[in-house]
């Protein structure tokens, strides 16, 4: 977009995206699964000294001396999650986002977030854009590209925990890749929410039936996909949601972005643990030992926590990107149960940023804004 010294920029609001086709779920799901395979061959950097950090967070202590500045709540922090990515993308950028649950009193969603993507040699920014649309998708797409070789071929009933806005786009990455689905269960904590979801899904996907439960249970049992999407507290994982294994449907994929506890001996010898990105869980691991468990809830780092114990090797636990480059079959046994984890990474974001604004730079869509025509200061 520039003549350098110039530097131009679009921006890119939410209703932009929109047109520019941010909710193109097959699309999201393809780019996901083509990002996976370039993570896998080393094409791309994140932050940290591992160059595989999910981030760099800031957070509120419980209390401060100081009258304005933020004390610690559910979900309240700031974050940066930079990236590059390689590839057709090529692409360099950085979601940040603030979260404070209490927003939801003001009309505003939990989190608010934006992408800049950056021009990989000169750092000069290309592209500014609303991102909340944006990140939804590529989490939701993240499972779908699991789904995709894990679920069964005739895959019809989804189990839902968490009906949020995770869910609805796990829920659309599963129909864009299992169309096959006929019947959806959702457990909730609250009817408003839970009535909200069901609309959706009726609104969304005419003639699939759809419908709440009471437990965690209910929705497990004979469903072909589950996936879990919830807020809980960290720190005790015995106040994780629980899943028995005598629930799971043999040939079942579990799939969570969030907290969830399984027994310790079913995922030791019996369950198959696979990651989005091994890296991710072994930085996190780093990062967090001894119990990263009990800060980053999610399954596999359970399983780092294990291997570090010496209760598991380092062989028993799978990645994606393995399987999408052929390294490691699909399927390891016949009626296997796969326990999907979904961490979230900046290299998501950038992917499905740099498709979304190459189709409005295609379609005309969005403002042109400039940063500078001349820079005033040379550092």
């Amino acid at each position: 977009m520039s003549e350098y010294p110039s530097v131009n920029f679009l921006y890119l609001n939410e209703e932009d995206m929109i047109a520019a086709g941010v909710k193109d779920m097959k699309g999201c799901v393809e780019a996901m699964e083509e990002m996976f395979k370039l993570m896998k061959v080393g094409n791309y950097r994140m932050g940290g000294a591992n160059g595989n950090s999910h981030g760099s967070m800031v957070s509120f202590p419980e209390s401060s001396p100081f009258p304005e500045m933020p004390v610690d709540g559910p979900d309240r922090r700031f974050m940066a999650m930079p990236a590059y990515l390689g590839g057709k993308f090529d692409m360099a950028g950085m979601k940040w986002y603030g979260s404070n649950v209490e927003n939801k009193e003001k009309g505003l969603p939990r989190s608010i977030l934006m992408l800049t993507l950056n021009d990989k040699d000169t750092g000069a920014p290309l592209a500014y854009m609303s991102a909340n649309i944006l990140s939804a998708y590529r989490t939701g797409a993240v499972p779908g590209v699991g789904f995709k070789y894990f679920a069964r071929e005739n895959a019809e009933t989804i189990g839902i925990v968490g009906p949020g806005v995770m869910s609805k786009t796990a829920l659309a990455a599963a129909m864009a890749v299992r169309p096959s689905i006929k019947t959806v269960k959702v457990k909730g904590r609250g009817k408003a929410s839970l009535d909200k979801f069901i609309a959706h899904v009726k609104s969304e996907y005419p003639g699939v039936e759809v419908y709440a439960v009471d437990s965690i249970e209910e929705a497990v049992r004979d469903s072909d996909i589950v996936s879990v999407s919830t807020s809980s507290p960290t720190g005790d994982p015995s106040l994780y949601p629980y899943i028995a294994e005598e629930w799971i449907k043999p040939g079942a994929i579990i799939e969570s972005t969030a907290a969830l506890r399984f027994d310790e001996d079913f995922i030791v010898n019996r369950a198959r643990t696979v990651t989005d990105n091994i890296m991710l869980y072994e930085a996190w691991e780093e990062e967090y030992a001894p119990k990263a468990y009990n800060t980053v809830p999610i399954p596999a780092v359970y399983v780092q926590d294990l291997i570090a114990e010496g209760k598991m090797t380092s062989d028993q636990i799978d990645d994606l990107g393995d399987v999408l480059t052929g390294k490691i079959p699909v399927h390891r046994k016949e009626g296997e149960i796969v326990i999907y984890s979904v961490g979230g990474m900046p290299t998501e974001d950038v992917a499905w940023g740099t498709m979304v604004y190459r189709n409005a730079l295609a379609k005309g869509i969005g403002t042109k804004l400039n940063l500078w025509h001349t820079p005033q200061m040379m550092v």
